[in-house]
């Protein structure tokens, strides 16, 4: 991991979060600088040359009357053309997965139109229908589909505890 390395994003950073979320809007629901700003304490960046490279996110979506069953959902996901193919989205997913173990989710989820990338780091595709908080959520707000299930997104968990605990 050399060439990069990953942390905590800070507020300096929301900027050039903004900007490397923009450069993937083909690939990523949009998100505001001041969503960007309200949120930096869930993003890590990746640093690369002096600037950032990469980015990652997460969101706690509550299950209602089991506050023990909360999913993570891992979001924006954006690394810099010219940095793909280094171990870097790997690194950050990574460490966004570590940060989550820390609240003990059930699950992490996403939806991406990357499934093999996620497939290789242990997640696996489920129906829509499997993450409706997420859907109620998210996707209900997006602009860039009419509705959840036409989105050519691929939905995907990864486990992290049995049901049970």
């Amino acid at each position: 991991m050399g060439e990069f390395s990953i942390r905590q994003a800070r507020l300096g950073d929301a900027e050039g979060i903004y900007a490397l979320i923009g450069a993937n809007a083909d690939r990523l629901v949009p998100r505001s600088l001041a969503n960007i700003v309200e949120s930096i304490d869930r993003f890590v960046v990746a640093e690369a040359g002096g600037g950032i490279a990469g980015c990652a996110a997460y969101q706690i979506h509550p299950e209602i009357g089991a506050p023990e069953a909360a999913t993570v959902e891992i979001v924006s996901v954006a690394v810099r053309q010219d940095m793909r193919r280094r171990g870097m989205g790997r690194a950050l997913v990574e460490a966004i997965a570590d940060r989550a173990r820390a609240f003990s989710p059930r699950e992490l989820v996403t939806l991406t139109f990357s499934p093999e990338f996620f497939s290789s780091l242990g997640f696996a595709e489920v129906p829509k229908t499997k993450i409706m908080h997420k859907l109620y959520t998210g996707c209900i707000n997006c602009t860039k589909h009419a509705d959840p299930f036409t989105c050519p997104e691929i939905a995907m968990i990864r486990h992290v505890r049995e049901r049970n605990l």
